[in-house]
Protein backbone atom coordinates (compact mmCIF):
# COMPACT_ATOMS: atom_id res chain seq x y z
CA UNK A 1 0.00 0.00 0.00
CA UNK A 2 1.49 3.31 -1.10
CA UNK A 3 1.85 5.95 1.59
CA UNK A 4 -0.97 8.52 1.56
CA UNK A 5 -0.66 11.78 3.50
CA UNK A 6 -4.00 13.44 2.88
CA UNK A 7 -7.25 12.35 1.21
CA UNK A 8 -10.23 14.40 0.04
CA UNK A 9 -13.38 12.34 0.55
CA UNK A 10 -16.64 13.00 -1.31
CA UNK A 11 -18.78 13.06 1.81
CA UNK A 12 -22.55 13.04 2.28
CA UNK A 13 -22.69 12.29 5.98
CA UNK A 14 -24.69 9.13 5.33
CA UNK A 15 -23.86 5.62 6.46
CA UNK A 16 -21.34 4.74 3.75
CA UNK A 17 -19.24 7.88 3.77
CA UNK A 18 -19.37 8.20 7.57
CA UNK A 19 -17.84 4.73 7.86
CA UNK A 20 -15.38 5.49 5.05
CA UNK A 21 -14.17 8.60 6.87
CA UNK A 22 -13.14 6.52 9.90
CA UNK A 23 -11.86 3.61 7.77
CA UNK A 24 -9.57 5.87 5.74
CA UNK A 25 -7.96 7.26 8.89
CA UNK A 26 -7.46 3.80 10.36
CA UNK A 27 -6.31 2.04 7.21
CA UNK A 28 -4.08 4.69 5.66
CA UNK A 29 -3.07 6.55 8.83
CA UNK A 30 -3.65 9.81 6.98
CA UNK A 31 -5.46 13.11 7.23
CA UNK A 32 -8.91 13.18 5.65
CA UNK A 33 -10.68 16.29 4.39
CA UNK A 34 -14.36 16.08 3.50
CA UNK A 35 -16.08 17.66 0.51
CA UNK A 36 -19.85 17.97 0.23
CA UNK A 37 -21.46 19.39 -2.92
CA UNK A 38 -24.70 21.34 -2.67
CA UNK A 39 -26.36 20.56 -6.00
CA UNK A 40 -29.75 21.80 -4.88
CA UNK A 41 -30.74 18.72 -2.87
CA UNK A 42 -32.74 19.15 0.33
CA UNK A 43 -29.98 18.60 2.88
CA UNK A 44 -29.07 19.83 6.37
CA UNK A 45 -25.53 20.95 5.62
CA UNK A 46 -24.88 22.06 9.19
CA UNK A 47 -25.65 18.51 10.30
CA UNK A 48 -23.27 17.16 7.66
CA UNK A 49 -20.55 19.46 9.00
CA UNK A 50 -21.24 18.43 12.59
CA UNK A 51 -20.98 14.74 11.72
CA UNK A 52 -17.58 15.28 10.13
CA UNK A 53 -16.39 17.36 13.10
CA UNK A 54 -17.41 14.61 15.54
CA UNK A 55 -14.95 12.33 13.78
CA UNK A 56 -12.15 14.83 14.29
CA UNK A 57 -12.19 16.30 10.79
CA UNK A 58 -10.81 19.84 10.63
CA UNK A 59 -10.83 20.48 6.87
CA UNK A 60 -14.49 20.45 5.88
CA UNK A 61 -15.56 21.83 2.51
CA UNK A 62 -19.24 22.39 1.72
CA UNK A 63 -19.65 24.17 -1.60
CA UNK A 64 -22.78 25.69 -3.09
CA UNK A 65 -22.64 24.50 -6.70
CA UNK A 66 -26.32 24.47 -7.59
CA UNK A 67 -26.23 27.40 -10.03
CA UNK A 68 -23.13 26.11 -11.79
CA UNK A 69 -24.64 22.63 -11.90
CA UNK A 70 -27.78 23.72 -13.72
CA UNK A 71 -26.18 26.37 -15.96
CA UNK A 72 -23.04 24.49 -17.03
CA UNK A 73 -24.10 20.85 -16.88
CA UNK A 74 -27.88 20.29 -16.84
CA UNK A 75 -28.89 22.88 -19.44
CA UNK A 76 -26.12 22.03 -21.94
CA UNK A 77 -27.08 18.37 -21.61
CA UNK A 78 -30.77 19.11 -22.18
CA UNK A 79 -29.96 20.91 -25.45
CA UNK A 80 -29.17 17.42 -26.77
CA UNK A 81 -32.55 15.90 -25.73
CA UNK A 82 -30.76 12.94 -24.14
CA UNK A 83 -32.59 9.90 -22.84
CA UNK A 84 -30.61 6.85 -21.75
CA UNK A 85 -32.35 3.72 -23.03
CA UNK A 86 -35.39 5.79 -23.95
CA UNK A 87 -36.42 6.83 -20.43
CA UNK A 88 -33.69 8.03 -18.09
CA UNK A 89 -32.94 11.78 -17.99
CA UNK A 90 -29.49 11.18 -16.45
CA UNK A 91 -30.05 12.96 -13.14
CA UNK A 92 -27.31 11.13 -11.21
CA UNK A 93 -24.98 10.77 -14.18
CA UNK A 94 -24.70 14.50 -14.91
CA UNK A 95 -23.90 15.38 -11.29
CA UNK A 96 -20.75 13.27 -11.01
CA UNK A 97 -18.47 15.25 -13.39
CA UNK A 98 -18.93 18.47 -11.43
CA UNK A 99 -18.34 16.75 -8.09
CA UNK A 100 -15.17 15.12 -9.43
CA UNK A 101 -13.90 18.42 -10.84
CA UNK A 102 -14.40 20.30 -7.57
CA UNK A 103 -12.95 17.46 -5.53
CA UNK A 104 -9.71 17.61 -7.52
CA UNK A 105 -9.62 21.41 -7.19
CA UNK A 106 -9.80 21.04 -3.41
CA UNK A 107 -7.14 18.33 -3.45
CA UNK A 108 -4.83 20.67 -5.35
CA UNK A 109 -5.56 23.61 -3.04
CA UNK A 110 -4.80 21.70 0.17
CA UNK A 111 -1.97 19.57 -1.25
CA UNK A 112 -3.83 16.27 -0.86
CA UNK A 113 -2.31 13.34 -2.70
CA UNK A 114 -5.45 11.20 -2.91
CA UNK A 115 -9.23 11.35 -3.35
CA UNK A 116 -11.92 8.90 -2.26
CA UNK A 117 -15.61 8.23 -2.87
CA UNK A 118 -18.36 6.00 -1.51
CA UNK A 119 -19.47 4.37 -4.76
CA UNK A 120 -19.72 0.60 -4.73
CA UNK A 121 -17.78 -1.78 -6.96
CA UNK A 122 -21.02 -2.84 -8.68
CA UNK A 123 -22.26 0.53 -9.83
CA UNK A 124 -21.75 3.24 -12.42
CA UNK A 125 -20.70 6.04 -10.08
CA UNK A 126 -17.24 4.61 -9.39
CA UNK A 127 -16.55 4.94 -13.12
CA UNK A 128 -18.04 8.43 -13.43
CA UNK A 129 -16.09 9.78 -10.45
CA UNK A 130 -12.81 8.21 -11.42
CA UNK A 131 -12.89 9.18 -15.10
CA UNK A 132 -13.42 12.74 -13.88
CA UNK A 133 -10.56 12.49 -11.39
CA UNK A 134 -8.15 11.17 -13.98
CA UNK A 135 -9.15 13.83 -16.52
CA UNK A 136 -8.37 16.66 -14.12
CA UNK A 137 -5.33 15.06 -12.47
CA UNK A 138 -3.94 12.04 -14.33
CA UNK A 139 -1.56 10.99 -11.55
CA UNK A 140 -4.04 11.25 -8.67
CA UNK A 141 -4.23 8.39 -6.16
CA UNK A 142 -7.81 7.08 -5.94
CA UNK A 143 -9.09 5.13 -2.96
CA UNK A 144 -12.30 3.19 -3.51
CA UNK A 145 -13.10 1.53 -0.15
CA UNK A 146 -15.81 -0.77 -1.50
CA UNK A 147 -13.16 -2.39 -3.70
CA UNK A 148 -10.68 -2.72 -0.83
CA UNK A 149 -12.30 -3.41 2.51
CA UNK A 150 -13.92 -6.57 3.89
CA UNK A 151 -17.18 -4.85 4.82
CA UNK A 152 -19.42 -6.72 2.41
CA UNK A 153 -22.88 -5.34 3.20
CA UNK A 154 -24.83 -2.43 4.66
CA UNK A 155 -25.34 -4.58 7.78
CA UNK A 156 -21.60 -4.87 8.30
CA UNK A 157 -21.31 -1.09 7.89
CA UNK A 158 -23.89 -0.55 10.63
CA UNK A 159 -21.94 -2.91 12.90
CA UNK A 160 -18.71 -1.02 12.13
CA UNK A 161 -20.41 2.29 12.90
CA UNK A 162 -21.72 0.99 16.22
CA UNK A 163 -18.32 -0.37 17.18
CA UNK A 164 -16.63 2.98 16.54
CA UNK A 165 -19.37 5.21 17.93
CA UNK A 166 -20.30 6.71 14.56
CA UNK A 167 -23.75 8.29 14.57
CA UNK A 168 -26.03 7.14 11.78
CA UNK A 169 -29.65 7.94 11.02
CA UNK A 170 -32.16 5.57 12.59
CA UNK A 171 -33.59 4.56 9.25
CA UNK A 172 -30.17 3.24 8.27
CA UNK A 173 -30.29 0.60 11.00
CA UNK A 174 -31.46 -2.91 10.35
CA UNK A 175 -32.90 -3.57 6.92
CA UNK A 176 -32.32 -0.49 4.81
CA UNK A 177 -35.40 -0.10 2.58
CA UNK A 178 -33.64 1.47 -0.43
CA UNK A 179 -30.78 3.73 -1.49
CA UNK A 180 -31.41 7.36 -2.50
CA UNK A 181 -29.48 9.90 -4.57
CA UNK A 182 -30.72 13.47 -4.95
CA UNK A 183 -29.92 16.78 -6.60
CA UNK A 184 -32.00 19.62 -8.06
CA UNK A 185 -32.59 17.66 -11.28
CA UNK A 186 -33.85 14.41 -9.84
CA UNK A 187 -34.25 11.89 -7.07
CA UNK A 188 -33.41 8.22 -7.59
CA UNK A 189 -34.06 5.14 -5.49
CA UNK A 190 -32.79 1.59 -5.92
CA UNK A 191 -32.06 -1.58 -3.98
CA UNK A 192 -33.84 -3.74 -1.40
CA UNK A 193 -37.63 -3.32 -1.77
CA UNK A 194 -37.07 -2.34 -5.41
CA UNK A 195 -34.92 -5.28 -6.48
CA UNK A 196 -37.79 -7.41 -7.81
CA UNK A 197 -38.80 -5.71 -11.09
CA UNK A 198 -42.26 -7.31 -10.97
CA UNK A 199 -43.18 -5.83 -7.59
CA UNK A 200 -44.68 -2.35 -7.77
CA UNK A 201 -42.67 0.29 -5.95
CA UNK A 202 -44.33 1.30 -2.66
CA UNK A 203 -45.67 4.84 -2.62
CA UNK A 204 -43.25 5.94 0.12
CA UNK A 205 -40.36 5.58 -2.34
CA UNK A 206 -41.58 8.70 -4.15
CA UNK A 207 -40.49 11.94 -2.51
CA UNK A 208 -40.85 14.64 -5.21
CA UNK A 209 -44.10 13.82 -6.95
CA UNK A 210 -47.63 12.98 -5.93
CA UNK A 211 -49.21 9.96 -7.53
CA UNK A 212 -50.91 10.96 -10.80
CA UNK A 213 -54.13 9.49 -9.37
CA UNK A 214 -53.90 11.97 -6.48
CA UNK A 215 -52.87 14.96 -8.60
CA UNK A 216 -55.29 17.90 -9.04
CA UNK A 217 -58.34 17.24 -11.19
CA UNK A 218 -57.87 20.53 -13.03
CA UNK A 219 -55.07 21.08 -15.52
CA UNK A 220 -52.62 23.94 -14.96
CA UNK A 221 -51.43 25.90 -17.98
CA UNK A 222 -47.94 27.41 -18.10
CA UNK A 223 -45.61 28.96 -20.68
CA UNK A 224 -41.85 28.53 -20.99
CA UNK A 225 -39.63 30.78 -23.09
CA UNK A 226 -36.37 29.64 -24.71
CA UNK A 227 -33.29 31.47 -25.94
CA UNK A 228 -30.55 29.60 -27.81
CA UNK A 229 -32.01 26.30 -26.66
CA UNK A 230 -32.15 27.15 -22.95
CA UNK A 231 -35.26 27.95 -20.93
CA UNK A 232 -35.02 31.57 -19.79
CA UNK A 233 -38.49 32.53 -18.52
CA UNK A 234 -41.50 30.91 -16.88
CA UNK A 235 -44.98 32.42 -17.29
CA UNK A 236 -43.41 35.59 -18.65
CA UNK A 237 -40.97 36.05 -15.77
CA UNK A 238 -37.23 35.89 -16.49
CA UNK A 239 -35.46 33.45 -14.16
CA UNK A 240 -32.02 31.92 -13.76
CA UNK A 241 -31.57 28.32 -14.92
CA UNK A 242 -31.64 27.10 -11.30
CA UNK A 243 -34.78 29.11 -10.52
CA UNK A 244 -36.55 27.73 -13.58
CA UNK A 245 -35.71 24.14 -12.74
CA UNK A 246 -36.69 24.61 -9.10
CA UNK A 247 -40.04 26.14 -10.08
CA UNK A 248 -40.73 23.42 -12.63
CA UNK A 249 -39.93 20.76 -10.03
CA UNK A 250 -42.63 22.21 -7.79
CA UNK A 251 -45.16 22.45 -10.60
CA UNK A 252 -44.37 19.02 -12.01
CA UNK A 253 -44.32 17.36 -8.60
CA UNK A 254 -47.73 18.80 -7.79
CA UNK A 255 -49.17 17.21 -10.95
CA UNK A 256 -47.41 13.82 -10.68
CA UNK A 257 -45.09 14.44 -13.64
CA UNK A 258 -41.69 12.80 -14.14
CA UNK A 259 -41.97 9.35 -12.53
CA UNK A 260 -40.00 6.56 -14.22
CA UNK A 261 -39.76 2.92 -13.14
CA UNK A 262 -36.84 1.58 -15.16
CA UNK A 263 -34.73 -1.54 -15.52
CA UNK A 264 -31.51 -0.23 -17.05
CA UNK A 265 -28.23 -1.66 -18.27
CA UNK A 266 -25.35 -0.44 -16.15
CA UNK A 267 -22.06 0.34 -17.89
CA UNK A 268 -20.36 -2.32 -15.79
CA UNK A 269 -22.58 -5.00 -17.32
CA UNK A 270 -25.49 -5.84 -15.03
CA UNK A 271 -29.13 -4.81 -15.09
CA UNK A 272 -30.61 -2.80 -12.24
CA UNK A 273 -34.04 -1.46 -11.38
CA UNK A 274 -34.40 2.18 -10.41
CA UNK A 275 -37.20 4.58 -9.55
CA UNK A 276 -36.54 8.07 -10.86
CA UNK A 277 -38.38 11.33 -10.26
CA UNK A 278 -37.50 14.18 -12.62
CA UNK A 279 -40.53 16.50 -12.67
CA UNK A 280 -38.89 19.73 -13.86
CA UNK A 281 -36.54 17.92 -16.21
CA UNK A 282 -39.42 16.06 -17.85
CA UNK A 283 -41.23 19.33 -18.53
CA UNK A 284 -38.04 20.87 -19.93
CA UNK A 285 -37.44 17.87 -22.18
CA UNK A 286 -40.88 18.03 -23.80
CA UNK A 287 -40.99 21.81 -24.17
CA UNK A 288 -37.49 21.94 -25.64
CA UNK A 289 -38.48 19.43 -28.29
CA UNK A 290 -41.61 21.47 -28.95
CA UNK A 291 -39.72 24.70 -29.63
CA UNK A 292 -37.21 22.82 -31.77
CA UNK A 293 -40.08 21.44 -33.86
CA UNK A 294 -40.71 24.90 -35.36
CA UNK A 295 -37.19 26.37 -35.31
CA UNK A 296 -34.90 23.54 -36.42
CA UNK A 297 -34.35 22.51 -40.03
CA UNK A 298 -35.63 19.00 -40.77
CA UNK A 299 -32.25 17.38 -41.42
CA UNK A 300 -30.60 19.16 -38.49
CA UNK A 301 -33.39 17.93 -36.22
CA UNK A 302 -33.09 14.37 -37.53
CA UNK A 303 -29.32 14.40 -37.07
CA UNK A 304 -29.79 15.57 -33.48
CA UNK A 305 -32.17 12.66 -32.91
CA UNK A 306 -29.49 10.29 -34.18
CA UNK A 307 -26.88 11.81 -31.87
CA UNK A 308 -29.06 11.92 -28.76
CA UNK A 309 -28.74 8.23 -27.76
CA UNK A 310 -24.95 8.33 -28.19
CA UNK A 311 -24.72 11.57 -26.23
CA UNK A 312 -26.87 10.06 -23.46
CA UNK A 313 -24.68 6.96 -23.36
CA UNK A 314 -21.52 9.04 -23.01
CA UNK A 315 -22.98 10.97 -20.08
CA UNK A 316 -24.35 7.80 -18.47
CA UNK A 317 -21.01 6.02 -18.75
CA UNK A 318 -19.04 8.93 -17.29
CA UNK A 319 -17.46 10.49 -20.37
CA UNK A 320 -18.58 14.08 -19.84
CA UNK A 321 -15.00 15.33 -20.21
CA UNK A 322 -14.23 13.18 -23.23
CA UNK A 323 -13.25 14.79 -26.56
CA UNK A 324 -16.11 13.05 -28.34
CA UNK A 325 -18.72 14.50 -25.94
CA UNK A 326 -17.19 17.96 -26.29
CA UNK A 327 -17.18 17.61 -30.07
CA UNK A 328 -20.84 16.58 -30.06
CA UNK A 329 -21.65 19.46 -27.70
CA UNK A 330 -20.16 21.96 -30.14
CA UNK A 331 -22.38 20.68 -32.92
CA UNK A 332 -25.45 20.60 -30.67
CA UNK A 333 -24.82 24.14 -29.42
CA UNK A 334 -24.48 25.33 -33.02
CA UNK A 335 -27.89 23.85 -33.77
CA UNK A 336 -29.43 25.85 -30.92
CA UNK A 337 -28.54 29.33 -32.17
CA UNK A 338 -32.08 29.97 -33.46
CA UNK A 339 -33.97 27.76 -31.03
CA UNK A 340 -35.94 30.45 -29.30
CA UNK A 341 -39.55 31.28 -28.66
CA UNK A 342 -42.40 30.31 -26.37
CA UNK A 343 -44.09 26.99 -25.59
CA UNK A 344 -47.48 26.66 -23.91
CA UNK A 345 -48.46 23.44 -22.12
CA UNK A 346 -50.89 21.95 -19.65
CA UNK A 347 -49.81 19.95 -16.61
CA UNK A 348 -52.33 17.24 -15.85
CA UNK A 349 -52.13 13.97 -13.89
CA UNK A 350 -48.63 12.89 -14.87
CA UNK A 351 -48.67 14.48 -18.31
CA UNK A 352 -46.98 17.54 -19.81
CA UNK A 353 -49.32 18.29 -22.73
CA UNK A 354 -48.02 20.71 -25.36
CA UNK A 355 -50.80 23.04 -26.55
CA UNK A 356 -48.89 25.70 -28.48
CA UNK A 357 -45.55 26.96 -29.67
CA UNK A 358 -44.47 30.22 -31.35
CA UNK A 359 -41.25 31.88 -32.42
CA UNK A 360 -40.14 34.91 -34.40
CA UNK A 361 -37.63 32.53 -36.01
CA UNK A 362 -40.19 29.84 -36.81
CA UNK A 363 -39.69 27.77 -39.96
CA UNK A 364 -43.34 26.76 -39.94
CA UNK A 365 -45.08 28.35 -42.93
CA UNK A 366 -48.88 28.19 -42.72
CA UNK A 367 -49.11 29.15 -46.40
CA UNK A 368 -47.30 25.93 -47.28
CA UNK A 369 -48.94 23.68 -44.68
CA UNK A 370 -52.54 24.72 -45.33
CA UNK A 371 -55.07 22.26 -46.73
CA UNK A 372 -56.88 25.18 -48.32
CA UNK A 373 -55.97 26.59 -51.74
CA UNK A 374 -52.68 28.45 -51.93
CA UNK A 375 -50.44 30.18 -54.46
CA UNK A 376 -47.15 28.85 -53.06
CA UNK A 377 -47.12 25.12 -53.67
CA UNK A 378 -48.05 23.23 -56.82
CA UNK A 379 -49.37 19.83 -55.83
CA UNK A 380 -48.60 18.56 -59.33
CA UNK A 381 -44.86 18.84 -58.54
CA UNK A 382 -45.19 15.96 -56.09
CA UNK A 383 -45.70 13.50 -58.95
CA UNK A 384 -42.17 13.89 -60.29
CA UNK A 385 -40.70 13.86 -56.81
CA UNK A 386 -42.40 10.54 -56.06
CA UNK A 387 -41.42 8.96 -59.38
CA UNK A 388 -37.75 9.88 -58.92
CA UNK A 389 -37.70 8.42 -55.43
CA UNK A 390 -39.51 5.31 -56.63
CA UNK A 391 -37.02 4.68 -59.46
CA UNK A 392 -34.96 2.04 -57.67
CA UNK A 393 -38.11 0.35 -56.36
CA UNK A 394 -39.63 0.14 -59.82
CA UNK A 395 -36.44 -1.25 -61.31
CA UNK A 396 -35.99 -4.11 -58.81
CA UNK A 397 -35.75 -7.66 -60.21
Amino acid sequence: MNKVNKVVLAYSGGLDTSVILRWLKETYQCEVATFTANLGQDEDYELVKTKAEKQGTTEIFIEDLKDEFVSDYVFPMFRANPLYEGYYLLGTSIARPLIAKKQIEIANNINADAVSHGATGKGNDQIRFELGYYYHKPDIKIISPWREWDLSSRTSLVEYADKHGIEIAKDKRGEQPFSIDENILHSSAEGKVLEDPWVEAPDYVYTRTVSPEDAPDDAEEITIEFKKGDACALNGKALTPFEILKSLNELGGKHGIGRVDLVENRYIGMKSRGIYETPGGTILYHTHRAIESITLDKEAAHMKDELAPKYAELVYNGYWFSPEREMMQSMIDKSQEKVEGKVRLKLYKGNAIITGRESSLSLYNPNLATFESDQVYSQKDAEGFIKLNALRLREKK
